[in-house]
């Protein structure tokens, strides 16, 4: 709920390491990355190394196999993703702390140089249409209906008793011979009569 992301310019340290989780069978790749600061000395006129970040970062899955022919050590990198840290103890038994990131992200820095991208191509699916996936909807095997949930003028005033329900095709055929209904002259004429004539309007 409250984790930080941040995104991190800076140069790998270490060649990435591969692992894979015991429980979850998931490809991890860790390595660590150099930020450093730079600022212009206006006394020497010149760019001055500042203050150093270095993060361990954590890449699962695509990313990991995309870090494997992409990041070797030195290449000025930009990595986005979830920071924490983690206390641990060393051999000594002193408290330790380290900076880590989980990354969602992770490119070459253009600015610095040049590279090419090559899209990762998704496994082949075959669709296979048989009598059982037929049956099939949402996931959900799906009963046959014989009858229709609702029939035709439902939802419409019940018939009067003794009326019979008309039929669907004899009501269109008759709306298809029914001639169209001519206006009465006499109706239209008091229509035109009742209009009130506009007066012109001075400019």
């Amino acid at each position: 709920m409250f984790d930080t992301t941040v995104t991190v310019v800076g140069n790998v340290l270490t060649a990435p390491e591969w692992r894979r989780t015991r429980e979850s069978n998931q490809l991890v790749a860790n390595f660590r990355i150099a930020s450093t600061a730079r600022r212009y000395d206006r006394e020497n006129r010149c760019w001055v190394d500042g203050n150093t970040l270095r993060i361990r970062v954590s890449a699962w899955r695509r990313l990991a196999e995309g870090i494997a022919s992409s990041i070797t050590v030195g290449d000025p990198v930009i990595a986005y993703g979830r920071v924490f840290t983690r206390d641990w103890q060393d051999e000594e038994g002193n408290q330790r702390v380290s900076y880590e990131m989980e990354a969602h992200a992770i490119g070459h820095d253009l600015a610095r140089g040049r590279a090419r991208f090559y899209r990762t191509r998704a496994a082949a699916t075959t669709v296979i249409e048989d009598a059982e996936a037929e049956t099939m909807i949402g996931g959900e095997p799906a009963d046959p209906m014989t009858d229709a949930p609702i029939g035709f003028g439902d939802g419409l005033p019940e018939l009067l008793p003794g009326e019979a329900e008309p039929d669907f095709l004899e009501v269109v055929a008759g709306l298809a011979e029914e001639p169209p209904v001519e206006p009465d002259p006499v109706t239209a004429e008091v229509r035109r009569a009742r209009r009130p004539k506009r007066e012109p309007v001075a400019a």
